[in-house]
């Protein structure tokens, strides 16, 4: 095994744990949400927000460290223009999953508060829950075009 392979076999792995975070959190989050139930959807996001910070953010953090080491390794240059574009959208998918770090904080505390005190959730919660929503559109997108890139290299 060369180490040229091992590093991108940790990108590709890399990439596949942001997808499948990205995947699982949406779709638990959406499931919770679904009941109503205060004290469920609590539960959920104090996992999902876990579940970001450990694999999420791990993988979002050494993406850029294997990429690097992969363009090293193989004398690829930063300019070329499928980097430059995936790069692009690594900071698009960025600048969309942070604050969807802050919004999932935020409804599981609000959720909490609510299971609690045993009254509805607040009117916060769904302005919150809409906007995550939103912001995974994008933010999931971008990621999907970075690994069709990874694979395709087009231009």
């Amino acid at each position: 095994m060369t180490l040229y392979f091992l590093v991108k076999y940790l990108h590709v792995l890399g990439a596949i744990v942001i997808l499948g975070t990205g995947t699982g959190i949406a779709f638990f989050m959406l499931m919770a949400h679904r009941t109503n139930d205060a004290a469920f959807i609590a539960r959920t996001a104090s996992v999902v927000v876990t579940a970001d910070a450990i694999f999420t953010f791990s993988a979002v953090i050494f993406q850029p460290v294997t990429g690097g080491l992969l363009m090293m390794l193989s004398a690829t240059s930063i300019m070329e223009r499928w980097i430059l574009t995936s790069l692009a959208l690594y900071v698009i998918a960025g600048l969309f999953w942070i604050p969807v770090v802050f919004m999932q904080i935020e409804m599981r505390d609000l959720a909490r508060k609510a299971a609690e005190q045993r009254i509805a959730l607040p009117e916060r919660y769904f302005v919150l829950f809409r906007r995550w929503f939103a912001f995974g559109f994008p933010g999931f997108g971008a990621t999907m075009l970075i690994l069709w890139l990874m694979i395709a290299k087009p231009f």
